[in-house]
C-alpha cells in the first residue's frame, strides 16, 4: 500500500509541484531508511567477531554461545530455546553474542577459552556466572541472571 502511495505521489509530483515535490518524499524515503537502520533489536544474536565485551560492560549482560560450526545441534538449538522468550531477556539487559569460527580466533573466544560448544553467561560487571557445555533453556539463565549479585542489587533498587 505504502509502495503505491509513493509512486502515485512520485507520478503526480510532476504535475502538482514539480521536482519539489518528489525530492521531499525522496527524502522523507531516506529518512524512514535511516530510522529502520538506527532501530537495532537488543536482542538481534551479534557475531563476536570485532566485538569486545569491554564495550557491554555496566551496562548488558553478554550471553556468548559458541560452536565449532553453525551447523553443531547444540547451537541450533542454543539459539531456537534464546530466541523462545526474549522478554525476560529484554528485561535483564541481555545481549546475545555468538562465534562459530574457531579459525577467525575472535578476542571474545581467546578471552573465554570454550572447547566446542559452550554457553557462557556474563554479568555487567564482566564476571563470569555460568559455563555451560550443553544448551540451556531460558528459564535457567533468567534463574541464575536473578541469583548474581548485581542483579539482587538491580531488583532492591527497583531497576
Amino acid at each position: 500500500m505504502r509502495a503505491v502511495l509513493i509512486a502515485l505521489t512520485l507520478g503526480f509530483s510532476g504535475f502538482l509541484a514539480g521536482p519539489a515535490l518528489a525530492q521531499d518524499v525522496a527524502m522523507a524515503e531516506g529518512q524512514e531508511a535511516e530510522d529502520a537502520i538506527e532501530a537495532v533489536d537488543p536482542l538481534e544474536p551479534r557475531s563476536a567477531i570485532d566485538l569486545d565485551l569491554n564495550d557491554f560492560l555496566w551496562v548488558s549482560r553478554p550471553i556468548v554461545v559458541f560452536a565449532d560450526t553453525d551447523a553443531d545441534p547444540r547451537f541450533r538449538e542454543q539459539m531456537a530455546l534464546l530466541a523462545e522468550r526474549p522478554d525476560p531477556l529484554l528485561e535483564r539487559d541481555v545481549v546475545i553474542i555468538f562465534d562459530t569460527d574457531p579459525d577467525a580466533r575472535s578476542d571474545i573466544r581467546r578471552q573465554l577459552r570454550p572447547r566446542g560448544f559452550a554457553l557462557v553467561l556474563m554479568d555487567k560487571d564482566g564476571t563470569v556466572n555460568l559455563r555451560r557445555p550443553s544448551p540451556r533453556d531460558v528459564r535457567e539463565i533468567i534463574r541464575a541472571i536473578d541469583n548474581m549479585p548485581l542483579r539482587i542489587e538491580e531488583l532492591r533498587a527497583g531497576g
